[in-house]
Parts: C-alpha cells; sequence; structure tokens
C-alpha cells in the first residue's frame, strides 16, 4: 500500500523569487530550485498543523508560516540580527523546545524552533 513518506517541497508566491531564494539560501542554508542544488534537511519531528482562518498566530495576510528546527537557537539569531533581519522580540519555551520568529525580506513570519533534545 502506498503511503506519504515526508515533505518534497514547499512553493509559495513570492514578489521576486530571485532575491528571496538567495535570501533563503543565505540565511537558512535552503538551496533554491534555482541554484541546481536539492537542500537534504536532517531527519527529525516535522508539525503538519492546519490553524482555524481567524488565528493570531500569524498574519492574516499571510496563508502559511513555515516552521524551521534549529540548533543553537541563540547564535542563530545573534548572526541574523548582525545583519540586520527583522526579529520579532517575542520569544517562547515549552516542554518541546524554544521558539523565535524572524521574518524575510517580504515580511512572511517564520517560526524557528529549538526542539528539546531527545536525551534530556
Amino acid at each position: 500500500m502506498g503511503r506519504i513518506t515526508g515533505i518534497g517541497g514547499l512553493f509559495f508566491r513570492s514578489q521576486d523569487s530571485t532575491a528571496l531564494s538567495q535570501w533563503y539560501e543565505k540565511y537558512f542554508g535552503i538551496h533554491s530550485i534555482g541554484s541546481g542544488k536539492i537542500w537534504e534537511q536532517e531527519q527529525g519531528p516535522t508539525v503538519f498543523a492546519p490553524f482555524k482562518a481567524d488565528t493570531k498566530y500569524f498574519s492574516k495576510n499571510q496563508q502559511f508560516m513555515v516552521n524551521f528546527r534549529v540548533e543553537g537557537l541563540e547564535e542563530f539569531l545573534e548572526m541574523l540580527k548582525a545583519d540586520g533581519v527583522r526579529i520579532d522580540e517575542k520569544r517562547d519555551e515549552a516542554s518541546f523546545g524554544k521558539f523565535a520568529w524572524v521574518y524575510d525580506p517580504e515580511g512572511n513570519k517564520i517560526e524557528l524552533w529549538e526542539p528539546i533534545p531527545e536525551n534530556e
């Protein structure tokens, strides 16, 4: 029987797809299809969670929000801040990890999640 084995791609509209692709590659190490490389992510948990249409968790102008797993969240945020990336001041910590939010050049809110290591 067939089954889904993971997310194979993420496709979204952009005002300047070339510039945005370069931004994601520079800061997040994610190769776009235009680079000729495919991004190989590390194995780990992926949350799939439709939200109610009136959620305030992210902007109503944004149809979805990407959550990236991060190792060394504070250090990563410092690197982004030094380069002038827009960073939300809000932080959250839960039993399953730490969270922060940043924005890409087109204003899309991105969630960064540093999961709690399994051995803790």
